[in-house]
């Protein structure tokens, strides 16, 4: 998918409304996230798994993302962090 052409969101736009579901994508363009919730200035993200099981719940910083629009309004996000990285991270329980 070339992220190039995307909308990126205004700072405005970094509310859960417009977040949650947001698919998260690495570095080689992989799916390895689902935005779950917002957790103050940070997004909670399910890592892996499949349809929800095994996954593990993660969170960072919403800068740390760069959250975007596809031309057909859908959100998500890309980040340098490989699946790998992020489920090496603490498990986030709300």
């Amino acid at each position: 998918m070339d992220h190039s052409t995307h909308e990126r969101l205004r700072q405005d736009e970094l509310i859960e409304d417009v977040l949650v579901g947001a698919t998260i994508y690495g570095p080689e363009d992989e799916t390895i996230g689902t935005v779950s919730h917002m957790h103050g200035s940070s997004v909670a993200i399910d890592v892996g798994g499949f349809l929800g099981i095994g996954s593990k719940r993660i969170a960072v910083p919403v800068s740390e993302l760069d959250f975007m629009r596809e031309e057909n309004g859908n959100v998500h996000a890309v980040t340098s962090w490989t699946k790998e990285q992020l489920e090496q991270l603490p498990e986030h329980f709300d």
